[in-house]
C-alpha cells in the first residue's frame, strides 16, 4: 500500500541530504547523562539534545513540546493518538579508539560514523522524517502518530516511566531502537546480590586473600584478579596455562613476597549474549579452585562459586535454573561482579529468563542452591517479567508486512531477545528496527556506524507503517 508514492518520495536525492543534515545536528550534541538540574533531569547534555530535537521538529512543521524535560513530544496531526513511536536522544560515553570525531556525523563510503548514528539518534531521525513523508504525501489518516523523544534510555528509562505515570498508553507502540524485522518477546530479568561472611583466618595458607572482577551487571566481565598467599608464581603457572587453553582467557601471574598476583583477561560482551564473551571471573575461579588451598572461609567461597558458576555454563545448569521454551529460547546467565576479602565476599549475576520461568523454578531455585553452600541473598530485587506481544497481533502482522514490502523477505518472523527496550513495560509495544540483520553497527563501541542506505530503507518502512497504522 502506497509503495509507489513512498518510493518516489524517498528516491529524491534531497531526502538523503536532509536525513544526513538533520542527523548531523543531533550527533553534534554530546548527550551523555550528567548531574540533574532544574529543567534538565538527566543533565545538560540530554537537555541540549532534547532542545535541538524539538527545534528540528518545529522547523519541519510539527507541533512539538517538552514534557517537563523528561521527554519531548512531536505530533503528526491533531487527531486522536493511535501510535506512539519511542526513540531516545541520550547516548553512552564515547570511550576511546575512534577513527573519527565521535560527536560529528562523518560519512565514509556511504557509511555514517558518530555516537548515536545507530543508537538511537539515527532511528529517531528516520521516524521523524517518515512522519514528514506521510504528511508531505498527503496519505489519508484518521489518527495521530506521536514521536516520543526520550532522554534516559541508556541509564534506566526513568524518562518513559515518568511520562506514562501521567499519560495513557496508545493502542499501538513501537521503538526504533533495536533490530528488524520485529522483536515481540523480551526475556525477563533477575539480578540479585549475594555473598557470605566468615572470620578472618590469616594463619591459613595457602589462601586467596583478595579477588575482584567485573565492570557492570549487564556486561560479561573482561577482567578479574586475585591475590594468593602461600602459592608462588611457578606453581600457579601450570594450572593457569591449562585453564587458559580450555577457556581462551589469558592469565598474567606476577610474583609477590608472600605469594602471587593472578590477573585474568577475558572478553566483554552484553549480558544478554554471554556466549559472545569470555567471563574472566568464572575463568579465574576455575583456576583458583584447582590450587591446593587451605581450608578456610575464602577457600570455601571460591570453590562454591566455581561449582555454581563453572566457566562456560551460561545457562545456569549448575545453579539449577536452566530452562528454555520454543517461543523465547533459553535462560542466559552472566556472573557479572565479584569482590572477595579476608572476611567475606559479595557478587551479582544477570539472568535473562524465558517465558516459562517462574518464582519457583528461577528465584527460589537460586536461593536454595546458595543456601546449600552457606551463601545468602543480600539484594533481592523482584523478577522483572518477560514481555510478549502475540505474533499474530495486528501490530506485529502489520509491521512484518511493511518490513517485507521493502526488503523482499517473503515471510519474516518476529524474534525474541534477552535485552530490554523502551517497550518492555508498555502493553502491546514492540521493537521495530532500525538495525538490519547481519550488520554490526558497533553500538556502544568506538566507530559506531550505520549505512545511509539502511537508514533510507528504514525511512520507507516507517513511512508505510505510520500510514497503515493511522489510516
Amino acid at each position: 500500500m502506497y509503495q509507489e508514492q513512498i518510493n518516489a518520495y524517498w528516491s529524491d536525492p534531497a531526502r538523503r541530504e536532509e536525513l544526513v543534515s538533520v542527523l548531523s545536528r543531533l550527533v553534534a550534541v554530546k548527550s551523555v547523562k550528567g548531574e540533574a538540574a532544574p529543567g534538565a533531569p538527566f543533565g545538560p547534555g540530554p537537555a541540549a539534545a532534547l532542545d535541538e530535537a524539538l527545534t528540528l521538529c518545529r522547523e519541519l512543521g510539527f507541533s512539538a513540546q517538552s514534557y517537563d524535560g523528561y521527554v519531548g513530544l512531536c505530533d503528526l496531526n491533531g487527531e486522536e493518538t493511535r501510535l506512539h513511536i519511542l526513540g531516545h536522544l541520550d547516548v553512552v560515553g564515547e570511550g576511546s579508539g575512534w577513527s573519527t570525531d565521535p560527536y560529528a556525523c562523518v560519512e565514509k563510503d556511504g557509511v555514517l560514523y558518530g555516537r548515536g548514528v545507530s543508537d538511537d539518534k539515527g532511528p529517531v531521525v528516520c521516524a521523524l522524517l517518515a512522519m514528514k513523508a506521510v504528511r508531505d504525501l498527503g496519505l489519508p489518516l484518521s489518527a495521530n502518530a506521536r514521536l516520543i523523544l526520550g532522554t534516559d534510555e541508556e541509564s534506566g528509562s526513568s524518562d518513559i516511566a515518568y511520562y506514562y505515570a501521567r499519560e495513557p498508553y496508545a493502542p499501538y507502540a513501537f521503538t526504533p531502537d533495536a533490530d528488524f524485522p520485529v522483536i515481540h518477546i523480551e526475556k525477563g530479568h533477575y539480578h540479585p546480590g549475594f555473598g557470605a561472611e566468615w572470620a578472618s583466618a590469616t594463619s591459613a595458607l595457602p589462601r586467596v586473600a583478595a579477588l575482584t572482577g567485573g565492570l557492570r551487571q549487564n556486561v560479561v566481565p573482561p577482567e578479574a584478579e586475585a591475590m594468593v598467599l602461600g602459592i608462588f608464581a611457578p606453581d600457579a603457572e601450570l594450572v593457569c596455562r591449562q585453564v587458559s587453553e580450555r577457556t581462551g582467557a589469558v592469565f598474567t601471574i606476577s610474583p609477590s613476597a608472600n605469594g602471587c598476583h593472578i590477573h585474568c583477561q577475558g572478553k566483554n560482551a552484553h549480558a544478554a549474549s554471554p556466549d559472545d564473551g569470555i567471563n574472566a571471573i568464572a575463568a579465574l575461579l576455575d583456576a583458583l579452585s584447582f590450587l591446593p588451598l587451605a581450608e578456610c572461609g575464602s577457600t570455601r567461597a571460591v570453590r562454591a562459586m566455581a561449582e555454581l558458576f563453572p566457566f562456560g555454563d551460561n545457562r545456569g545448569r549448575a545453579l539449577g535454573i536452566a530452562m528454555e521454551d520454543a517461543k523465547s529460547g533459553p535462560l542466559t546467565l552472566n556472573l557479572a561482579l565479584m569482590k572477595l576479602t579476608e572476611t567475606g565476599f559479595s557478587a551479582k549475576f544477570d539472568v535473562r529468563f524465558p517465558l516459562c520461568a517462574s518464582e519457583d523454578n528461577c528465584r527460589r531455585a537460586c536461593e536454595a542452591a546458595f543456601a546449600a553452600r552457606g551463601i545468602a541473598v543480600t539484594e533481592d530485587p523482584e523478577m522483572r517479567p518477560a514481555h510478549e506481544v502475540p505474533a499474530d497481533s495486528e501490530l506485529v502482522r502489520t509491521l512484518l508486512g511493511c518490513y517485507s514490502a521493502w526488503t523482499g523477505e517473503a515471510d519474516p518472523k518476529p524474534i525474541a531477545i534477552g535485552g530490554g527496550t523502551y517497550v518492555h513495560d508498555i502493553p502491546g509495544g514492540v521493537a521495530f528496527g532500525c538495525c538490519f540483520p547481519g550488520y554490526d553497527t558497533r553500538m556502544h563501541a568506538a566507530d559506531e556506524r550505520i549505512p545511509v542506505e539502511h537508514l533510507l530503507t528504514a525511512c520507507k518502512i516507517y513511512t508505510q507503517a505510520i500510514a497503515e497504522l493511522c489510516r
